[in-house]
């Protein structure tokens, strides 16, 4: 895979560059495995906007990725590697030894027609293959990682993430996440082998708004620029400092570096060492 850059024909084509994948199948996804994604714009049942910055966007179908496989035991030839309007990895079209497909997300350096199986025992330690964590060796790069055994892959689902396992000890698993948090979760749990595809997405240039816009995202605007009734930013004559001792959201409450995790949160006790803040990572 590699990122195209465009002649600079246009101020936008200046700083515009795409992915270019020639192993991804051009064919039309399955009928049976698609629906269609009807869209609400950030707002909840009543009609209120939840989430800001959402709307409009290009029309989508979902494609039902299987983050369970367990279809376990039955081999699965990859037939075909596929993009995905509603992710940043790519995903690939399996067809089982019976005859049925499924979608799953697709790791780094799968090629069609090779051969993939999920299984509860111990099978090969090689790309694409899901097996319980206590099967695994340490030390393994895993992808689509359960939380909770037989609830579906959770951790490290984005373009060019995985997972470490770590250790394994008294039923439990130890993982380092892409954040650098160590976190433990039951050895009953599975994942896939490997790293997720598509790593290089991160480097793109959206190089215009009008790319955002068909993705779904809707501007956001400063609080500066917003009127004192609009935001805590706002106001003022010209170009002014906010006036506050530190950065608020539009509600009023303090942003950047202050902690939103519920502080008895239940599942805390799982986090043996937490994810690096923004402040100390720079």
């Amino acid at each position: 895979m590699a990122i195209k850059v465009y002649k600079p024909t246009t101020p936008a084509r200046r700083q515009t560059s795409v992915l270019v994948n020639k192993s991804l199948s051009k064919a039309r996804p399955k009928k049976s495995l698609i629906v269609i994604k009807k869209k609400n714009a950030g707002r909840n049942s009543q009609g209120r906007i939840t989430v800001r910055h959402q709307g409009g966007g290009v029309k989508r179908y979902i494609r039902l990725v299987d983050f369970k496989r367990q279809k376990f035991d039955v081999p699965a030839r990859v037939e075909t590697l596929e993009y995905d309007p509603n992710r940043n990895a790519s995903i690939a079209l399996l067809v089982y030894a019976d005859g049925e497909r499924r979608y799953i997300l697709a790791p780094e350096k799968l090629k069609v027609g090779d051969k993939i199986i999920s299984s509860q025992g111990k099978v090969a330690i090689s790309n694409g293959n899901r097996l319980l964590l206590k099967n695994i060796p340490t030390g393994t790069v895993v992808y689509n990682v359960e939380m909770m055994p037989g609830k579906g892959g959770q951790l490290a689902r984005s373009a060019g993430n995985s997972v470490t396992l770590m250790a394994l000890d008294n039923g439990k698993a130890q993982l380092k996440l892409p954040s650098g948090e160590i976190r433990i979760v039951s050895e009953e749990c599975s994942a896939t082998i490997g790293s997720l595809s598509n790593p290089e997405h991160r480097n793109i240039r959206w190089g215009k708004a009008g790319r955002m816009r068909r993705l779904g995202i809707r501007p956001s605007v400063r609080g500066k620029v917003m009127n004192p009734v609009d935001h805590p930013h706002g106001g003022g004559e010209g170009s002014n400092p906010i006036g506050l001792k530190s950065p608020k959201t539009y509600k009023g409450k303090k942003a950047y570096g202050i902690k939103t995790r519920k502080a008895k949160k239940s599942s805390s006790k799982l986090i043996i060492k937490r994810r690096k803040s923004r402040q100390t990572s720079k």
